[in-house]
């Protein structure tokens, strides 16, 4: 069966389509300003990593609603003929207004702002928020895992437990934006041209009669790319065996790269590990390991003293287990030229059109401000414009660029802001010039909707 989900306009909830339909009924068709931000911060958090706009521009530059599409919704009942045949010539023709990805940003900025002719900008929310959503909770998630492992190398083993194969590719480029240094995920790597890792299971150790006969299986197979799994039956015994086939590869000019401890106490059995391969004169074998890590995880073995050179990072990365989902919003704060906003309860909207502008000192992250598009203030101006009549500004950038640009960032960014847990909020603070408005706005909404002047 065919994915459905491959350029379908119909990947959306049926709200979106009500209200255009709608909205085709009365006749409006005047520019709408949307936002998309995030309310509050998950657990611990006191960042985020911008991730999944390559998505939403890819999206936004081929929806349309094939007649495939068209056919259903007329079985539905639920249209007019008029509306539907609108919807056949539908294209999105709007301007996008986005912080690059890669860089930290804060709860209530603007991650991004689509200006388009109201019909279409509603049309797109779902999709625009499931990307941006799911790929800036892992990019954020993983970051913390690299802030953890202190300069040690992660690879994401994420696959077999990710929600969906979409979302196995999107944690694996996420990742790899954040500063892990591949995946064991091939079509990733084909997809994303990213370094791919991974050696053996404990079905292949189990398969030979001896695990020393799987070990020197592999090494005849895989001279260059030897790294053995050696905790089957036991991680000491385990060691010596590596011992043993890494002293008959160096007889024949080889190497064994390195071993993989995937349970026990990481601390205590990396030390008794690199002792064995110490005094055997195997100073310089790698040991990577595996099994249930998080940022959380890999702190705790590294305070113990684990001599771990490299993790696997799996299932808590790959589902961001502790922070899954992010609070986040789509909201019109323009129409047509005026600024509107929503009042609710610990809901409430900024209006207008926005910019983030950046204050540092130095290399360092100072403060953020969020103001008017247009308006003049102190910092330089966070988001940038991507798209424009419905076509980028710009070729797609390489990851590389994207993962050096948060490297950057990320640096700049004090660690008072990135501990683990509960960790300094980043000031983030509004323009006069926003103030002025939204103050003016609540004003004229009171005394209209709810007779207070």
């Amino acid at each position: 069966m065919k994915d459905p989900c491959k350029n379908s306009a119909l990947l959306t909830d049926l709200y979106e389509i009500t209200m255009a339909g709608a909205y085709y009924r009365c006749k409006k068709f005047g520019p709408a300003t949307f936002s998309l931000f995030i309310r509050k911060y998950p657990p611990n958090r006191g960042y985020f990593v911008s991730a999944g706009l390559e998505d939403v521009l890819e999206f936004l530059e081929s929806f349309h609603f094939i007649q495939a599409d068209l056919d259903y919704l007329h079985s539905t009942g639920l249209f007019s003929q008029d509306f539907l045949h609108y919807l056949s010539g539908l294209q999105f023709t709007g301007h996008v207004f986005a912080i690059p990805e890669g860089r930290i940003f804060f709860k209530d900025e603007p991650i991004l702002e689509i200006t388009a002719p109201i019909i279409e900008a509603q049309l797109v929310e779902s999709l625009v928020i499931n990307f941006i959503n799911l790929q800036v909770s892992i990019a954020t998630k993983a970051s913390r895992c690299v802030y953890a492992a202190r300069g040690r190398s992660l690879v994401d083993f994420s696959l077999r437990r990710t929600q969906g194969a979409d979302a196995a590719l999107k944690v694996a480029r996420s990742s790899y934006i954040a500063g892990f240094i591949g995946t064991s995920n091939v079509l990733a790597g084909k997809h994303y041209n990213l370094p791919i890792f991974g050696t053996m299971a404990h079905s292949f150790i189990t398969s030979f009669d001896e695990e020393t006969d799987a070990f020197r299986a592999f090494a005849e197979t895989f001279p260059d790319n030897v790294v053995l799994l050696i905790d089957t039956f036991d991680t000491i015994s385990g060691a010596r065996k590596a011992v043993d086939v890494a002293k008959e590869m160096l007889s024949k000019g080889q190497k064994l790269k390195g071993v993989r401890l995937d349970s026990g106490d990481m601390a205590v059995l990396s030390r008794d590990v690199r002792a064995i391969f110490r005094r055997a004169g195997f100073k310089d074998v790698s040991i990577f390991a595996s099994g249930g890590f998080d940022e959380f995880k890999v702190a705790d073995v590294l305070e113990r003293g684990g001599e771990i050179d490299a993790f696997g990072i799996g299932t808590k990365m790959g589902v961001s287990a502790d922070g899954p989902y992010t609070d986040i919003a789509y909201k019109l704060v323009q129409y047509d030229g005026r600024p509107v906003l929503k009042l609710s309860t610990g809901k409430k909207t900024l209006v207008a059109e926005k910019q983030v502008f950046r204050i540092k000192q130095g290399d360092r992250l100072l403060r953020d401000i969020i103001g008017l598009r247009n308006e003049k203030t102190d910092g330089s101006p966070l988001l940038k414009t991507v798209m424009k009549n419905g076509k980028r500004q710009n070729p797609s950038e390489s990851l590389e660029i994207i993962r050096e640009r948060f490297q950057k960032e990320f640096n700049a960014l004090d660690d008072d802001f990135k501990t683990l847990k509960n960790p300094k909020l980043f000031p983030v603070e509004i323009s006069c010039g926003l103030e002025k408005l939204q103050n003016q706005v609540i004003h004229e909404v009171m005394e209209k909707e709810l007779g207070e002047s």
